[in-house]
């Protein structure tokens, strides 16, 4: 089976990709968020150029334009968001499967039917779990759908988004809705099928200062339940990294010192108040972490983001970063440690 990492299209989440090993490659299939833009900046231009310089030669990246306007805002360009970016990643030779919705309008399904003739890499169609029923329980509907796409249903993969679980009664309630939308959903022979949903809280307001906070990972835990009980096609593991699956509101002043640290079934949760200049209380929370039981026993052979951190707890790197660093550092140990539990024990 295969990780797919739902990740916001921010540096930090493509510094993750650009320095994940041979081995987290080769069992990934990254979907990546373009965000809207901060400062009047153009998401797209920006969301390119960090792909053109980051996604690994040889990697297929699938991307949702779905957090965007349908339309350019651009006066100068007035194609939607996936022309543009379908047809600058195929210029900067970036492998590219677009995602669509059976929400989507008859003009965005055009840009996505495009995209998938220039990078002939197939689609995705992602779906809610609670809006599957819905929306593509008629298979008229569905049928409607896939003809208007250069490609059949083996030729696209399906993702069906579970959205945010944060507690056992939620997470059995939406095991339910899963498993159906799977029964209704399996008739078509998809490409691949993935389960996904997200367990990290919106933000880290509330956590305690200077120690490390569990956090269970109930994502894993609902694709598990699924999983065990479903005897169809193998199921693809989803989640949204070290992230809130809903794009959080653009924060004032810097974070606090934070990592987002993935360990087995938990995230451990470091957040230090800053007593240090500048963003020197990292140096205290590598320190920390490292002289931890939740260091790994592989150390910082376990993932880029590993090596960073042990660097900044024996005080090798000049500065201990900033919210970018460490959103990446804690990206590329999660996505190492779920490759690896996938590869090992079944199970994310």
């Amino acid at each position: 089976m295969s990780y797919v990492p739902i990740l916001k299209g921010k540096m930090g989440e493509f510094l993750a990709l650009k320095h994940a090993s041979v081995e987290v490659q080769s069992q990934i299939r990254p979907v990546m968020e373009i965000v809207p833009g901060v400062d009047g900046r153009d998401p797209l231009a920006t969301f390119c150029k960090q792909a053109a310089d980051c996604v690994p030669k040889g990697m297929v990246l699938t991307v949702d334009c779905g957090t965007l306007p349908a339309m350019s805002v651009l006066h100068t360009d007035s194609r939607g968001s996936m022309a543009r970016v379908g047809e600058a990643l195929s210029q900067q030779q970036v492998a590219m499967c677009p995602v669509f919705r059976v929400t989507d309008t008859d003009e965005v399904l055009t840009e996505v039917a495009t995209a998938m003739a220039w990078h002939e890499q197939g689609g995705c169609l992602r779906v809610s779990s609670s809006d599957a029923l819905r929306d593509i329980s008629d298979s008229e509907r569905l049928q409607q759908l896939l003809a208007a796409l250069p490609a059949g249903p083996e030729e696209i993969d399906l993702v069906i988004d579970a959205g945010s679980v944060q507690s056992e009664g939620r997470r059995r309630a939406l095991a339910t809705d899963v498993t159906e939308a799977l029964r209704q959903l399996a008739r078509w022979p998809w490409r691949r099928i993935c389960v996904a949903a997200g367990a990290f809280p919106v933000n880290l307001t509330g956590f305690p200062r200077g120690q490390a906070t569990a956090v269970k990972r109930e994502d894993a835990l609902l694709w598990e339940q699924v999983a065990d009980g479903w005897s169809g096609s193998a199921l693809d593991f989803g989640d949204f990294g070290v992230t809130h699956p809903r794009a959080p509101q653009q924060s004032r002043g810097a974070p606090h010192p934070n990592l987002r640290y993935t360990v087995e079934s938990d995230w451990q949760v470091f957040v230090y108040a800053k007593v240090r200049p500048g963003n020197d209380d990292f140096f205290v929370l590598s320190s920390d972490l490292v002289d931890s039981p939740y260091w790994p026993s592989t150390g910082a052979d376990t993932s880029w983001g590993d090596a960073r951190v042990l660097e900044c707890a024996q005080r090798k790197r000049p500065k201990a970063g900033g919210g970018t660093e460490w959103r990446a550092w804690a990206t590329s140990h999660h996505m190492a440690v779920v490759t690896s539990r996938l590869a090992t024990l079944g199970c994310p």
